[in-house]
């Protein structure tokens, strides 16, 4: 296999981004309330609706992570040169911010939260162990189990490169091993973090594997508006979103029962509408990015771009200005309409917040990309017809 041109760049993905940031964010501003401080409020169907509907975020920017380095990487022969470019990037552009995030986000629960403080070994031990399992804050085991998927990246694209007929079977493939490991964790090895390891979220990785390879088939699909669609693609766009809505209401109505009543099921049942919703979510943010991206003002697409491109640097960042802003609840009442507000003014406060720091470190402080990941690059909507040129990006959920 010879290395091929370079992909087309698809702005797109800037769009899928900024959706998916939008769904970590509204699922952490509403964490607190949904798991019990708000239970007793009338509003609480709201509250909970607001914390699982959103939880295709972390799923879709795993998706992402792999459908890109898969777009990019594909036609590309694995040798010497390519670990070395392909590491390297990873090194210096999601190693290095994740340990820097880790270091800072460590010292502040110490600062915060720790009252007796123990030698300075006992701390370096402690942090070296939450280093090495993503959980020196609850939001940075995203960024621990993408670590994991670069670590099996090169096998995986030989072995698919090798064997194209396993292409077809990618998905199968992810299903089986994802689904293997939930039920050999359910009944054997019960970890209290199952979330924070990569199979997990291996029907994700291979589903981006196979929509790389078959991007052509798929881009008919999302490119083409749903008036202008043939009546085989809108009925699939019919099937999709109507599953994806169903999938999701059904998954928030589970998990309000269980809350709000007690009234829990199986978790078997939790784990496969999880699976499922935020399978479909892949479907739907993908092609609302195309319709969007075509369709919408200028200034929409721009707005939805920059923060798409800046959404690893918020996605480290925004649990800063959560954790502050939540410490001026003061006395409002969890049962309140107030505090229902209150809540969701979290989401645009720590959203734009971490925004505005992000695009000013990025601006005026050198190596910020050693910080915050991947420098963004300017992005203009093109002339229509005109395509761009560049490659795709291959940050972390890039």
């Amino acid at each position: 296999m010879t290395t091929t041109a370079r992909r087309e760049r698809l702005p797109e993905l800037d769009l899928y981004r900024a959706f998916a940031i939008l769904g970590v964010i509204h699922v952490h501003a509403s964490s607190f309330a949904a798991a019990g401080q708000a239970s007793a409020s009338p509003y609480y169907y709201l509250v909970n609706l607001m914390n699982i509907f959103f939880k295709y975020g972390t799923p879709c920017f795993i998706f992402l992570s792999s459908f890109v380095l898969f777009y990019n990487y594909f036609g590309t022969p694995v040798n010497r040169s390519l670990l070395s470019r392909f590491y390297k990037k990873r090194l210096l552009y999601i190693i290095a911010p994740y340990v820097a995030a880790s270091l800072c986000y460590y010292t502040l629960v110490q600062a915060f939260y720790v009252t007796d403080h123990p030698p300075l070994a006992s701390i370096l031990q402690t942090f070296g162990l939450k280093l090495a399992t993503g959980t020196a804050y609850t939001h940075l085991y995203f960024v621990f189990i993408n670590l994991q998927f670069y670590v099996l990246f090169p096998l995986v694209l030989w072995l698919f490169q090798r064997f194209r007929r396993l292409v077809a079977w990618a998905v199968p493939i992810g299903l089986a091993i994802e689904w293997g490991f939930v039920l050999w964790n359910k009944y054997v090895l019960v970890l209290p973090n199952k979330g924070s390891y990569a199979p997990t979220y291996m029907s994700y990785y291979l589903l981006g594997l196979f929509l790389a390879v078959h991007f052509d088939k798929l881009r008919p699909w999302l490119t083409t508006g749903f008036r202008r669609q043939s009546a085989a693609l809108r009925t699939a766009t019919l099937a999709v979103w109507g599953s994806w809505l169903a999938a999701a209401l059904i998954h928030v109505q589970l998990y309000h029962n269980g809350r709000a009543y007690g009234i829990w099921v199986n978790s078997t049942w939790y784990e496969a509408l999880w699976n499922l919703h935020t399978l479909l979510s892949v479907f739907v943010l993908l092609q609302a990015a195309f319709w969007i991206y075509r369709g919408a003002s200028s200034s929409v697409v721009g707005f939805l771009s920059r923060l798409g491109g800046l959404s690893f640097a918020i996605y480290l960042l925004h649990p800063v200005f959560l954790l502050a802003y939540r410490r001026f609840r003061y006395t409002i009442a969890p049962d309140s309409l107030t505090y229902l507000i209150w809540m969701y003014a979290g989401v645009p406060v720590c959203l734009f917040l971490a925004w505005a720091v992000a695009a000013s470190t990025f601006r005026w402080v050198p190596g910020a990309e050693y910080l915050l990941g991947n420098r963004p690059a300017g992005r203009a909507k093109p002339q229509a017809g005109r395509p761009a040129g560049q490659r795709a990006g291959e940050t972390i959920g890039s």
